[in-house]
């Protein structure tokens, strides 16, 4: 695209307005500079409740595409990158699923997370070839994660996940964006102008980072991978997380923090199973085909019934 053309382009988009109530910022002291952003910043949470029912659309789509076998894949370029392969590396340790279940790509790949790649987000084939790379197919979800919602490498994976039949998301802040008219559902929670004109990192960086919030974690509850609100399914690969575990533990049953060790040795520290142990009496063995017969779901597996929320 010629200079005066993206010039012209970002002019019209909100992300890259001026903001009114900030002209002054470059004068204020350091407890005003914080004043002034922090006041932009109570507007985030309003814009994203906005979007919340084109979220919750997304979100049953990915638990559809976790129960088939497939995946869900964020792509994005710069910060909005960066929170996708922040989100995603997140999932494993938080939620005890494999690797390569949730995926983040960036734009320039993985030495993009530290260091600007120049002109790797210009490139529509490097958006398309990164899905390639990690075999995109029909199953999978695509959230394509843009704050202008122009980015090329985005719009390039976007149209190639439409091709091969994949599920496409939209996640920009400027409303009827190019990537939203691409996807099939468009999340577009419009924040404003940044207190620093231009500098994305700031509101729109955090609404996309509370929307990703919700994307995995709404659709890891729904797929059983919490009970009540105690993470259940976490991976105990280190000392914090060990104690976690026993905590946990505790919460969920009322046993003691010794009970709570035990039963964890039982389970060679399995969470669910641990709790399902301790909830019921089983032995591991009847423990275990019970939570595979309720596919996970440890409410389901001890036996408890609850009737549905309203909403």
């Amino acid at each position: 695209m010629a200079k005066s053309a993206l010039i012209a382009e970002l002019g019209h988009l909100v992300s890259e307005s001026r903001n009114s109530d900030t002209m002054q910022i470059d004068l204020m002291s350091s407890r005003q500079i914080l004043d002034a952003m922090n006041a932009q910043d109570r507007g985030v949470p309003a814009a994203v409740e906005k979007v919340l029912p084109e979220t919750a659309i997304a979100v049953d789509r990915i638990v559809e595409a976790f129960k088939a076998g497939g995946r869900l894949i964020y792509m994005g370029a710069g910060t909005s990158g960066r929170l996708g392969v922040l989100d995603a590396s997140e999932c494993p340790p938080t939620f005890g699923v494999p690797q390569g279940m949730v995926v983040g790509l960036i734009a320039g790949g993985d030495r993009a997370l530290r260091f600007p790649i120049e002109g790797a987000e210009d490139s529509p084939d490097e958006g398309r070839q990164d899905l390639q790379r990690v075999n995109l197919t029909d199953k999978d979800v695509v959230v394509g994660i843009a704050v202008s919602g122009r980015t090329p490498y985005v719009i390039g994976g976007l149209n190639y996940a439409s091709q091969v039949g994949a599920t496409t998301v939209a996640l920009s802040c400027n409303p009827d964006s190019a990537i939203a008219r691409l996807a099939d559902i468009a999340i577009s929670p419009v924040v404003g102008p940044e207190a620093v004109t231009g500098s994305t990192r700031l509101k729109s960086g955090t609404a996309q980072k509370l929307i990703l919030n919700m994307l995995t974690t709404a659709s890891m509850i729904r797929m059983g991978k919490t009970y009540q609100n105690l993470m259940v399914d976490l991976s105990v690969s280190n000392q914090k997380l060990a104690a976690r575990a026993t905590r946990i533990l505790v919460e969920a049953t009322g046993c003691t923090p010794d009970q709570a060790e035990h039963y964890l040795e039982l389970s060679e520290y399995n969470v669910k199973l641990a709790i399902l142990m301790a909830l019921t009496g089983m032995e591991r063995p009847a423990a275990e085909s019970a939570l595979l017969e309720a596919d996970g779901f440890l409410r389901r597996a001890a036996g408890e019934t609850h009737p549905k929320l309203a909403g």
